[in-house]
């Protein structure tokens, strides 16, 4: 399956007699009128659907709503649709009927509300055209043009998801390479710490001889071997940090819904490349341990992006 990112856009427009599920023109519709329709999306943590429909299409927001949840499971998205009218340079005519009934309604509100002002050209023209395309049915329209608008988001954001998912991959090499660099340097921190600890116990010992007690000696031992446990124990963050890596690679090529999933994961690559950083008595464990941060910092801002 492949990777989808959150992040996508696609638009499309439809006239009348353009399409089966089109109105044809003369059954409301007019020549000059167009219906268009455009998805954005960004990453979120869930689905965040928000409408901008035009008055005559917000009827159907409930079957665009059960459409695009079928298809997108993340992400902010946008729905914008409106059905554009006659060209700018042209007027359509409107009927005698029309403005009969217009002047009919004019008159009653008049009589009921005599400081109502009279209906100018424009706002007749305006509510002529409403009243012209009042009776047509965009549903059928609406919902092919919203399949294959939907369509070509998915393809967008599979495509970005490609990419992402390019980057995810590569970034994980890099990785593995930092961590085949500090594996060797696991013993020889070990070997360092153990020269160390002698050293201190000698010195323990020493005191024991002449200042201080046996019980004193043994405590600054115990002390010393504890310190000593801890501060090496940094070959088990180095396979966790293995194990993390093949799992998202895992999950990076077999795609699907898997973005909260590696958000997890990378949370805890960056846990364990901070645990190792912390652990490190070596300069060059170190740098490796702020080389592999960038790298997952990196990560985690892709990742965020994907579904």
């Amino acid at each position: 399956m492949p990777v989808y990112s959150m992040t996508g856009y696609a638009s499309a427009q439809l006239s009348p007699g353009q399409g089966p599920a089109s109105p044809e023109v003369g059954k409301g519709a007019t020549a000059g009128s167009r219906l268009g329709l455009e998805i954005r999306s960004v990453n979120s943590r869930f689905l965040d659907l928000s409408f901008r429909l035009g008055e005559e299409l917000r009827a159907h927001e409930p079957a665009l709503r059960e459409l695009i949840t079928a298809k997108l499971k993340r992400g902010k998205v946008e729905v914008r649709a409106g059905v554009e009218g006659i060209a700018a340079d042209t007027v359509r005519d409107p009927s005698a009927r029309t403005l009969q009934r217009l002047s009919a309604v004019q008159d009653t509100v008049r009589s009921w509300m005599p400081e109502a002002g009279p209906l100018s050209v424009a706002e007749i023209l305006r509510l002529a055209t409403a009243e012209s395309g009042a009776d047509v049915d965009w549903a059928a329209a609406l919902q092919e043009l919203a399949r294959k608008t939907l369509a070509d988001l998915m393809a967008a954001r599979e495509r970005e998801g490609a990419r992402l998912a390019k980057m995810l991959l590569g970034h994980l090499a890099q990785l593995r390479t930092l961590a085949e660099q500090a594996g060797p340097l696991v013993p020889q921190l070990v070997e360092q710490q153990r020269q160390r600890f002698l050293e201190r116990w000698k010195e323990a010992m020493a005191l024991a001889d002449g200042v201080a007690t046996p019980e004193a000696a043994q405590d600054r031992a115990l002390t010393e071997a504890t310190s000593f446990a801890i501060r090496i124990d940094v070959a088990e963050e180095l396979t966790r940090l293995a194990s993390h890596l093949d799992e998202i690679e895992r999950l990076v090529k077999k795609g699907g819904e898997v973005g909260k999933r590696l958000d997890f994961l990378i949370q805890e690559l960056h846990r364990e490349a901070n645990t190792m950083g912390s652990k490190s008595a070596a300069l060059e464990l170190t740098r490796i341990s702020v080389d592999m941060k960038v790298l997952i910092e990196q990560m985690r801002e892709q990742v965020q992006n994907l579904e």
